[in-house]
């Protein structure tokens, strides 16, 4: 049994804090999160859970392979960490705690390692195939009997890395397998592979015996290449984007100011922050803890948490969270909840919870392969014994081409080598697959859900419409505007900024002595970069901009943001700003539409903005003013109406509804948890690439099952030919080689695009 001894450490409470969260006080329930390494299916994650639950005092466990993530319920009094770590590390995994540094180098250890074994066997393969080319193509008596014994004697060489080394996870995952008492891939690929090499081994050492008439040491280096090959394409792409669930506690400060019982402040490290404690959050900062707002007014940003896509005023009173931006000025915030009970963490829990309830898609080449694999044991050992009294020796070359021409290379590779192709070809696109499994999982959603804020529509505002008072210019009135409004974060003001620098034909101006009234506006004196003192207007201009309460004139509520100018003599500028919908989302939209599918849209934001952008974008179904957890309630009433959803969001507060959801895509500017539990990741800033990938989800399902059928059709027909001695090992192996061969390329056809006038036109 592994040792537990590097866990240990891991029972002391106060380090359980950082990786697990207390459910039940009173029971001593504690749920943590652990990452697993070294999961390559569904099978492996059967494996581990068992493992888990088999430990008294484990009340339950959930295990993903695409997260390589497993969360355990565990009770304090009853079993500590090490024990049910050790569990993990017995069955053949390695763990390792969600924050524990040495993650992520456990990650790249496990790439680095099949890499190197994927090198070896693809150069032991080619030197292989080059030795046993002569023996194919010569004739009766071309070769000798030294040169033909130098030949094997070669190659047996060159495969003995292939087999100790290359083939070294398939050995211990069919080793785990046989403990473990279950059929998985690896263990016909073992028995294969250990089959084939002993039998080439004894024909090596002994050319005059039973065995010594063949060799198949091209077909065993052939068959580990193919595999290997499947393996490290698909961990590669999962290392893409590994570790963004530890990236995102990174939104959290490292440290906060706190005060001491002096009246000083000194900066401590979040963990040391208690309730009761009393914050100073400068402007830029982010919120270490929940609290109440003591002294100080302020704008926050809450939109990662809250999906409110505009600042908030906070003045004392005033309740601020963990995760949140401080945008104007210092906030004295007493502290009320650290920890997991801030709400920051309660979403983090609520996104942990939805992925692991979330619905299990199995593989299709698993649920026909397993029993299937069985069945070719079975015949090969029947096969054996059937010969054996007639022939010993054709017996065991019988059963050797059984396990060699169904050794499921070409199965296994039906799904994944599609699945890939499509994978790299959406890559070329901008679109990052973080799940395989998730295309079969889109080429049946029957709706797509988009958030609004920063997916539909931009996450800036615009100016939409600029009216002045007679003499003013627009280009005037907006160079004022950013002179006061490069003063501030508020995104408004971002908005008049890049107007005016879009214009450029207005002198500069720039302020002095501005203030910022948080929640109304900007004050201060304005004056042109360069002066002339020969023109009157060069004079200073006492200058407001903000509401229109702030600088004292009425205001439009006909559209969705007004910003004001006005000077001493009154009203200057009205600036009308919107939210600007991403150029090709209503060409999304409709090419959704075009597909069958139905679109809707869930919002945190206000329900008016959300009518006005779904009633634009022609979308029937809109709710807006939704929390992560409403969000997350109406996925489930979709689900539950047997709807299968596509959720497309960008925000952290759309973290819990992405990983709930049956296949998720997150935009390239969310944040690091969405993307953490999304399965695609649309990099830039188009949404076109949403339905483009629907529609080659399709069709890399077709070429999914057409490999499939021919994989089986193959199976089907050659296995009854091997079990009857009519196929010889040489031509089993290369019947494996060649439909491997074709079942890649039927799935690289994914690769080249195919026009289609009713389909947008795919530039993935």
């Amino acid at each position: 049994m592994p040792s537990a001894a590097p866990f240990q450490l891991l029972d002391d409470p106060h380090e359980w804090s950082a990786f697990s969260r207390l459910i039940d006080a009173a029971s001593g329930l504690w749920e943590s999160q652990v990452v697993v390494a070294g999961m390559h299916c569904a099978a492996c994650s059967v494996t581990v859970e068992d493992a888990l639950r088999q430990v008294p005092g484990v009340q339950s466990a959930a295990v993903s392979v695409g997260g390589q993530r497993a969360t355990v319920q565990w009770r304090a009094g009853t079993v500590m960490p090490s024990r049910w770590m050790q569990a993990v590390l017995a069955s053949g995994y390695q763990v390792l705690p969600a924050n524990d540094a040495f993650a992520t180098t456990q990650r790249k250890a496990e790439n680095r390692a099949i890499l190197w074994r994927w090198l070896v066997a693809g150069l032991c393969m080619m030197q292989v195939m080059m030795y046993a080319y002569p023996a194919y193509v010569a004739r009766a008596g071309d070769l000798s009997t030294e040169m033909e014994s130098l030949l094997r004697w070669a190659s047996w060489v060159l495969t003995l890395p292939v087999v100790f080394f290359s083939c070294g996870g398939f050995f211990r995952s069919a080793w785990h397998d046989v403990v473990q008492r279950r059929v998985g891939m690896d263990l016909p690929v073992a028995l294969g592979i250990a089959v084939t090499f002993a039998v080439s081994t004894a024909g090596t050492f002994d050319p005059t015996g039973q065995f010594g008439r063949e060799v198949y040491f091209d077909s065993l280096t052939m068959f580990v290449f193919f595999l290997l090959s499947g393996r490290w394409l698909e961990l590669r792409l999962r290392a893409r984007t590994a570790g963004a669930l530890e990236a995102v506690m990174n939104r959290l400060p490292e440290g906060a100011e706190r005060q001491l019982p002096s009246g000083e402040f000194e900066r401590v490290a979040v963990r040391r922050i208690e309730v009761g404690d009393l914050l100073r959050v400068q402007s830029g900062e982010s919120f270490a803890a929940d609290g109440v707002v003591e002294r100080g007014s302020s704008s926050v940003d809450e939109a990662l948490l809250t999906g409110e896509s505009r600042p908030l005023l906070r003045e004392v009173g005033a309740q601020v969270l963990a995760g949140s931006f401080n945008l104007a000025s210092t906030l004295w915030v007493r502290v009320q909840r650290v920890a997991e009970n801030t709400r920051f963490s309660q979403i983090l829990a609520l996104m942990e919870t939805a992925s692991a309830t979330k619905p299990k898609i199995a593989l299709l080449a698993d649920r026909l392969a397993k029993p299937f694999l069985l069945g070719v044991m079975l015949s090969a050992a029947g096969a054996a014994w059937w010969w054996w009294d007639r022939d010993p020796e054709r017996a065991l070359m019988v059963a050797v081409s059984v396990l060699v021409v169904t050794c499921p290379c070409a199965l296994s590779l039906a799904t994944p080598a599609a699945m890939l192709a499509a994978a790299g070809r959406l890559a070329g696109g901008g679109v990052l697959v973080r799940r395989l499994q998730a295309l079969e999982s889109l080429a049946h959603v029957d709706t797509v859900v988009f958030d609004k804020t920063g997916t539909l529509s931009r996450d800036r505002l615009w100016v939409q419409n600029v009216q002045t008072r007679a003499g003013v210019s627009q280009a005037q009135a907006l160079a004022w505007a950013a002179a006061l409004a490069r003063q501030s974060l508020h995104p408004a003001s971002r908005a008049l900024v890049e107007a005016a620098a879009s214009g450029g034909r207005s002198p500069a101006w720039q302020c002095a002595r501005v203030v910022e009234t948080p929640g109304q506006g900007l004050s201060g004196s304005a004056y042109p970069e360069i002066a002339d003192p020969k023109d009157p207007r060069e004079a200073p201009l006492d200058l407001r901009l903000g509401s229109a309460a702030f600088c004292g004139v009425r205001a439009d509520a006909a559209v969705d943001t007004e910003v004001v100018l006005a000077d001493a003599q009154g009203w200057i500028a009205t600036f009308s700003l919107a939210e600007a919908l991403r150029p090709d989302a209503q060409a999304c939209v409709d090419a959704l539409k075009a597909a069958g599918l139905e679109v809707q849209v869930l919002s945190g934001d206000a329900q008016r903005a959300v009518d006005r952008v779904a009633g634009s974008l022609g979308i029937a179904q809109a709710r807006g003013g939704c929390s992560p957890d409403e969000k997350l309630k109406a996925l489930r009433v979709l689900q539950s109406g047997g709807r299968s959803v596509a959720m497309v969001g960008d925000g952290l507060n759309d973290a819990p509804v992405l990983a709930g959801a049956q296949v998720s895509f997150a935009l390239g500017q969310a944040v690091p948890l969405a993307q953490a539990r999304s399965d695609f990741v649309v990099l830039g800033a188009q949404l076109l690439p949403v339905a483009q990938t629907v529609l080659l989800a399709r069709r890399t399902m077709a070429i999914v099952r057409q490999n499939l059928a021919w994989a089986l059709i193959y199976n089907a027909v050659c296995v009854p030919l091997a079990v009857a001695g009519m196929l010889p090992a040489w031509a089993a192996g290369l019947g494996m080689a060649g439909s491997s061969l074709l079942v890649v390329g039927n799935a690289l056809r994914l690769s080249r695009p195919v026009p289609d006038s009713t389909a947008p036109q795919m530039h993935l």
